[in-house]
């Protein structure tokens, strides 16, 4: 559409204005106020020599004042209209102050108010070109940013949905085509959403078109009736801006691999139970200031897993093996792979994979340091870590090969792990002392970015562990926070756990089937028992059980806790579900 400035043009515009003495054709530059005359340079300096004009008001012509319509009394034919009785709001001839109904009225120059009206008129055109106009426009602009992102967002649901038929395969290609739909119909039902604020917003610039031409017609008046008129006309306003909403996309939740109910496998899409969010505008007066978070809370959506619990918490941890890590000092950081292949890492970011057996079958030196987890196996079986020297993450595959496969430009990573159900990856990252964790899909395609609260403020200081619930809760242990910081799938914060007592540092993260979250806590040298929505169940393991200072933890196929330590190279495995 058309910018309000280039779409109405002043009623008395000319390709170019010409000086307004007879037979000069030259630009016009100047005003007469007195004789109304526009004028050249050339013809205004003859005009201010010329003694019958030289005391006569010169101005640039943007300044000129603009001249009355010339209209004869109808009361006194030899007199001119060129005054208002304020009182009667009637113009009038000077004759006509002397009769009985105007004898004692306020009186005004009619010249003199035409000026003030179009001193007004002239602001309020200014304040739509330079605010409200830009204002709408911006809001098209974000309105044309949200379908970008809707569609982005949306290419990435299908390309999740995708993946998971992939690896299912014709267990699930008559259940595809049922969620695709599903996508379509809600990506359609957004852009509609999004194309009436867009339609909305044109609807309004229009109406301000329309309020221009009217202030326009009011700055020249072809008579006094029209005059009268635009001197009455106190209730021309501008409509406050319509208010529109951020749409709220809908979030694709993994489903459960499971024969009996493929539908589950694919997921579904669910549009998150918050209330869209206004569009803020600028305050006019505050326009050039940045806008501010809304503050407004949104509701959580806590959707519980499908999982069918026939686990249950043991009365009792009992050791079930212990594994000695060569090549390490500690065991800092630990990943599980395939076939009961184990990766651990020590402080120094040596890295190194053992059998069941405990023999070394790959050493490699990372810059990785402890306090993080690095590292992780995906769901093909690959080891993946990051680099934070070169601010990537690395890929190691069975045949030992080593190729960089992501890039976090200045965001150095800290934390990965792989989301088993559906090959997601989530990296925790740092810049400039602020957190933010990313999610990746399979084909390493950018589909998250989660940084802030719903108040705006940042949720990570450093997320230096991090792992995925069965529900979708993205968990992280930043122990620069103090604190687990769990959000849901969207990213909106659920809660934040500090500690059964006088606090915790929490370290080395995982979550079983039953949807528990496991820390470790270097406080109190423990491991934490959570449960899903954060409250606290048990100290898990504690110095009695034999385990020092634990430091990293992960749970296998058989729902057995691998805990690695920080003062020694042996991974304990312990049993604590029944």
């Amino acid at each position: 559409m058309m910018a309000l400035s280039e779409s109405k043009i002043p009623p008395d515009a000319q390709h170019y204005l010409v000086c307004g003495t007879e037979d000069c054709k030259k630009n016009c530059q100047f005003y007469c106020n007195d004789c109304h005359l526009r004028m050249c340079e050339q013809c205004r300096d003859e005009h201010q020599k010329n003694k019958k004009t030289k005391n006569h008001e010169v101005v640039s012509y943007k300044l000129r004042k603009r001249q009355l319509p010339v209209e004869k009394c109808k009361i006194h034919p030899t007199k001119e209209i060129d005054l208002l009785c304020r009182e009667c709001q009637i113009p009038l001839c000077s004759k006509c102050t002397g009769s009985k109904e105007h004898r004692g009225h306020w009186l005004t120059n009619l010249e003199i108010l035409f000026d003030e009206k179009v001193a007004i008129y002239n602001e309020e055109i200014a304040n739509i070109r330079s605010y409200f106009e830009p204002t709408s426009q911006n809001l098209k602009k974000e309105i044309a940013e949200d379908v970008t992102e809707i569609k982005k967002i949306m290419a990435g649901i299908r390309t999740s949905i995708k993946a998971e038929a992939e690896s299912v395969k014709k267990l699930v290609d008559a259940v595809t085509l049922d969620k695709m739909e599903q996508v379509d119909k809600k990506e359609q039902s957004l852009l509609q959403t999004l194309n009436g604020q867009n339609q909305e917003i044109d609807d309004y610039i229009n109406s301000l078109n329309d309020l221009i031409e009217t202030y326009y017609g009011n700055l020249s008046p072809s008579n006094i009736e029209e005059l009268t008129f635009a001197l009455k006309s106190e209730n021309l306003i501008i409509r406050p801006i319509p208010e529109t909403f951020k749409p709220v996309p809908p979030v694709f939740t993994a489903g459960q691999y499971s024969k009996e109910d493929v539908a589950k496998l694919l997921g579904r899409i669910t549009v998150p139970n918050t209330k869209p969010e206004n569009r803020k505008i600028k305050p006019m007066e505050t326009a050039s200031t940045d806008l501010k978070p809304s503050g407004k809370q949104r509701e959580q959506d806590r959707e519980k897993s499908d999982v069918k619990q026939t686990l249950s918490l043991s009365s009792s941890v009992t050791k079930a093996r212990e594994y000695t890590i060569p090549g390490v000092r500690s065991g800092d950081h630990i990943s599980l792979g395939k076939s009961g292949r184990l990766w651990a890492s020590d402080k120094r970011g040596i890295l190194v994979q053992t059998d069941l057996q405990g023999n070394q079958l790959q050493k490699i030196k990372t810059y990785g340091v402890r306090d993080e987890g690095f590292h992780t196996v995906t769901q093909d079986g690959d080891l993946i870590y990051t680099d934070k020297h070169n601010n990537g993450i690395n890929r190691i595959t069975p045949d030992n090969a080593i190729t960089e496969f992501i890039k976090t430009g200045d965001w150095e990573p800290l934390s990965i792990h792989s989301y088993h159900i559906n090959g997601d990856i989530l990296v925790g990252m740092r810049k400039n002392r602020k957190g933010k964790v990313t999610r990746y899909n399979k084909t390493m395609t950018e589909i998250q970015n989660i940084l802030r609260d719903n108040k705006g403020q940042a949720l990570y200081g450093g997320p230096h562990y991090i792992t995925e619930n069965i529900n979708g809760d993205v968990c992280v242990s930043d122990w620069d926070r103090r604190a687990v910081v769990v959000v849901d799938k969207s990213g909106q914060h659920r809660f934040s756990y500090t500690g059964p007592g006088s606090g915790i540092r929490p370290h080395g993260i995982c979550t079983d089937v039953l949807g528990h979250i496991l820390v470790c806590d270097e406080n109190s040298e423990t491991v934490d028992l959570l449960d899903q929505d954060g409250q606290f169940l048990s100290l898990l393991l504690t110095p009695q059980q034999g385990v020092t200072c634990p430091r990293s933890l992960c749970v296998d196929d058989e729902n057995n806790l691998w805990v690695g330590q920080h003062y020694t190279n042996t991974v304990t495995v312990f049993k604590y579900l029944q």
